[in-house]
């Protein structure tokens, strides 16, 4: 008989929902290569399902993603068994063509973007909505105001979400956040190779989540795939000629794939000393060993590789194998940083302060 899943309580007094949930973007948006075609992405979320990864992340962005959850959800009838999180706050850039990107959080489009994807969905309601990026104009107590009614907060009654999220916010902004409404989880970038939430240089973010009684939902635990699939022995083929890591990520760049292919290939050494184990699901086992608060939704197109995800649940490290995976990623520097560099300051983002 297989052992349950890892299953954990969504922030303070939240739901029990999948440590290990699945992120939908590949499967709608054309970022990192071309979109497959609809019976495949509606085979992967069936086997999601079947599966027991439930805990489903999406956002407007992703493509055409909310409308194909509306199709899978009226042929399957089983809205009710996904824990559904999707985000707004980017008012472009959805057909994945563009990486100038506009933001709007403010009172009005928090209102609109919501309405705008339960409609795609065809849902009466979001389990965890997120703010995916804030603006550079509007307060975060404005757009959280807007949150609280929609989720129905104390006197409020629209109760068209049910939990509050953040992505991509500083420490200061989240603190500003809870004095409006609770905010169930936050979701910045996590992995073994992007580590920044656990100090200064991510403002700290994880102490002050714990402080706080926020969950942490890892985005990119699998750094944009940099330790999934073959790309630590395939350097050749670790991107796609769609694929806008390789011309846009530096540690994706043609000039820097080999140096950063060495790096993981430790980790890959590491793996193989564990009968069973590939470097993707010790790079998740690792996130999911960092706390009881700690979320992870890695991303694919391919039903081998949900299920290689999943396996990451029966992955259990010792204390020591931790420390030595932590020293290894620390003493083994990438080429290159995991963004662009113009969009470096989106991470850990402070929102205008309140007018008096």
């Amino acid at each position: 008989m297989v052992p349950a899943p890892i299953i954990r309580t969504l922030g303070k007094n939240g739901p029990k929902i999948p440590a290990l949930g699945y992120g939908l973007m590949l499967i709608g948006a054309p970022a990192y290569g071309a979109v497959p075609q609809d019976k495949d992405r509606f085979a992967i979320l069936d086997k999601a399902l079947e599966l027991g990864a439930t805990f489903w992340d999406t956002s407007d962005l992703y493509g055409d993603n909310e409308h194909l959850l509306k199709q899978w959800f009226q042929q399957t009838g089983k809205r009710d068994q996904i824990f559904l999180a999707t985000k707004f706050g980017y008012v472009n850039g959805k057909e994945g063509k563009s990486m100038q990107f506009q933001y709007d959080t403010s009172y009005k489009y928090t209102k609109k973007a919501c309405q705008a994807s339960l409609d795609a969905m065809g849902t009466d309601y979001i389990d965890l909505y997120y703010v995916h990026q804030v603006d550079n104009v509007t307060p975060i107590e404005e757009t959280m105001r807007a949150l609280a009614e929609l989720q129905a907060f104390r006197n409020y009654s629209e109760g068209k979400i049910k939990h509050i999220g953040l992505s991509m916010i500083s420490s200061a902004t989240l603190r500003r956040a809870v004095t409006i409404a609770p905010v169930a989880a936050v979701q910045p970038e996590y992995s073994l190779f992007g580590r920044e939430i656990e100090g200064p240089e991510g403002t700290d973010l994880l102490a002050t989540c714990r402080e706080l009684g926020v969950a942490v939902v890892c985005a990119t635990p699998l750094g944009r795939g940099l330790l999934a699939s073959d790309f630590g022995s395939k350097v050749e083929d670790a991107t796609d000629p769609s694929d806008l890591r390789a011309k846009v990520m530096p540690r994706f760049l043609a000039e820097k794939r080999a140096h950063n292919a060495s790096v993981v290939a430790k980790i890959r050494e590491f793996a193989a000393e564990r009968e069973g184990c590939s470097v993707l699901q010790l790079a998740l086992a690792w996130l999911l060993k960092q706390g009881d608060d700690i979320f992870v939704i890695p991303g694919t197109r391919r039903v081998k590789y949900l299920e290689e995800n999943w396996a990451a649940n029966w992955i259990e490290l010792s204390d020591e194998e931790e420390k030595e995976l932590r020293q290894l990623a620390e003493t083994s520097e990438l080429a290159g940083e995991a963004l662009p560099e113009q969009f470096m300051d989106h991470k850990f983002k402070d929102t205008k302060e309140l007018s008096s």
